[in-house]
Protein backbone atom coordinates (compact mmCIF):
# COMPACT_ATOMS: atom_id res chain seq x y z
CA UNK A 1 0.00 0.00 0.00
CA UNK A 2 1.03 3.57 -0.68
CA UNK A 3 -0.42 6.52 1.19
CA UNK A 4 -0.45 10.01 -0.32
CA UNK A 5 -1.11 13.26 1.55
CA UNK A 6 -1.39 16.57 -0.31
CA UNK A 7 -0.92 20.04 1.14
CA UNK A 8 -0.43 23.60 -0.03
CA UNK A 9 -3.75 24.48 -1.60
CA UNK A 10 -5.50 27.76 -0.94
CA UNK A 11 -6.91 30.96 -2.36
CA UNK A 12 -4.76 33.12 -4.63
CA UNK A 13 -5.37 35.98 -7.04
CA UNK A 14 -4.96 35.53 -10.76
CA UNK A 15 -1.31 35.81 -11.72
CA UNK A 16 -0.17 34.50 -8.37
CA UNK A 17 1.65 31.33 -7.41
CA UNK A 18 1.13 28.31 -5.19
CA UNK A 19 3.18 25.21 -4.47
CA UNK A 20 1.47 21.92 -3.77
CA UNK A 21 3.21 19.10 -1.94
CA UNK A 22 2.45 15.39 -1.88
CA UNK A 23 4.09 13.19 0.72
CA UNK A 24 4.18 9.47 -0.02
CA UNK A 25 4.56 6.77 2.60
CA UNK A 26 4.26 3.02 2.81
CA UNK A 27 5.59 0.91 -0.06
CA UNK A 28 7.23 3.86 -1.82
CA UNK A 29 9.83 1.58 -3.41
CA UNK A 30 7.04 0.28 -5.65
CA UNK A 31 6.25 3.69 -7.16
CA UNK A 32 7.01 4.13 -10.87
CA UNK A 33 5.42 7.51 -11.63
CA UNK A 34 3.77 10.24 -9.62
CA UNK A 35 1.28 12.69 -11.04
CA UNK A 36 -1.07 15.55 -10.34
CA UNK A 37 -4.63 15.57 -11.59
CA UNK A 38 -7.35 18.14 -11.02
CA UNK A 39 -11.11 18.26 -11.04
CA UNK A 40 -13.03 21.49 -11.47
CA UNK A 41 -16.68 21.81 -10.37
CA UNK A 42 -18.97 19.99 -12.79
CA UNK A 43 -16.07 18.58 -14.82
CA UNK A 44 -14.20 15.31 -15.00
CA UNK A 45 -10.79 14.68 -13.54
CA UNK A 46 -8.00 15.79 -15.86
CA UNK A 47 -4.30 15.10 -16.03
CA UNK A 48 -2.00 17.99 -15.08
CA UNK A 49 1.57 16.65 -14.88
CA UNK A 50 3.56 13.54 -14.15
CA UNK A 51 7.11 12.61 -13.20
CA UNK A 52 8.94 9.31 -13.44
CA UNK A 53 9.98 8.67 -9.86
CA UNK A 54 13.50 7.38 -10.45
CA UNK A 55 14.45 9.35 -13.56
CA UNK A 56 12.78 12.72 -13.09
CA UNK A 57 11.40 12.69 -16.64
CA UNK A 58 8.23 14.78 -16.67
CA UNK A 59 5.33 15.68 -18.90
CA UNK A 60 2.53 18.24 -18.76
CA UNK A 61 -0.94 18.97 -20.02
CA UNK A 62 -0.90 21.65 -22.71
CA UNK A 63 -3.06 23.89 -20.52
CA UNK A 64 -0.35 24.21 -17.86
CA UNK A 65 2.84 23.86 -19.89
CA UNK A 66 5.21 26.74 -19.20
CA UNK A 67 3.36 27.74 -16.02
CA UNK A 68 3.50 24.63 -13.80
CA UNK A 69 6.55 22.60 -12.79
CA UNK A 70 6.49 19.13 -11.26
CA UNK A 71 9.50 18.00 -9.25
CA UNK A 72 10.39 15.39 -6.68
CA UNK A 73 12.73 14.86 -3.77
CA UNK A 74 12.98 11.11 -3.69
CA UNK A 75 14.89 11.04 -0.42
CA UNK A 76 11.87 12.71 1.18
CA UNK A 77 9.32 10.72 -0.83
CA UNK A 78 7.73 14.00 -1.82
CA UNK A 79 6.53 15.41 -5.12
CA UNK A 80 5.79 19.09 -5.69
CA UNK A 81 3.74 21.09 -8.14
CA UNK A 82 4.88 24.68 -8.50
CA UNK A 83 2.08 26.67 -10.08
CA UNK A 84 2.85 30.12 -11.47
CA UNK A 85 0.79 32.64 -13.45
CA UNK A 86 -2.38 31.07 -12.10
CA UNK A 87 -5.65 31.67 -13.92
CA UNK A 88 -9.24 31.41 -12.68
CA UNK A 89 -9.65 28.34 -14.89
CA UNK A 90 -7.00 26.59 -12.78
CA UNK A 91 -9.52 26.51 -9.91
CA UNK A 92 -10.06 22.87 -8.97
CA UNK A 93 -9.40 20.18 -6.42
CA UNK A 94 -5.88 18.92 -7.11
CA UNK A 95 -5.10 15.26 -6.51
CA UNK A 96 -1.78 13.53 -6.16
CA UNK A 97 -1.58 10.03 -7.65
CA UNK A 98 0.94 7.20 -7.78
CA UNK A 99 1.34 4.47 -10.35
CA UNK A 100 3.19 1.45 -9.07
CA UNK A 101 5.41 -0.89 -11.03
CA UNK A 102 3.59 -3.14 -13.53
CA UNK A 103 0.37 -1.14 -13.25
CA UNK A 104 -1.12 0.55 -16.33
CA UNK A 105 -3.12 3.09 -14.36
CA UNK A 106 -2.72 5.28 -11.31
CA UNK A 107 -3.63 3.01 -8.42
CA UNK A 108 -3.16 5.25 -5.39
CA UNK A 109 -4.73 8.65 -4.81
CA UNK A 110 -4.55 11.36 -2.21
CA UNK A 111 -7.55 13.06 -0.68
CA UNK A 112 -7.17 16.23 -2.74
CA UNK A 113 -6.44 19.85 -1.95
CA UNK A 114 -8.51 22.83 -3.07
CA UNK A 115 -6.96 25.53 -5.23
CA UNK A 116 -9.06 28.62 -5.88
CA UNK A 117 -7.88 31.39 -8.19
CA UNK A 118 -9.84 34.64 -8.01
CA UNK A 119 -10.05 37.06 -10.91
Amino acid sequence: QVQLVESGGGLVQAGGSLRLSCAASGRTFSIYTMAWFRQAPGKGREFVAQIVWKHGTNSYADSVKGRFTISSVNAQNTVYLQMNSLKPEDTAVYYCAARTINMDKYDYWGQGTQVTVSS
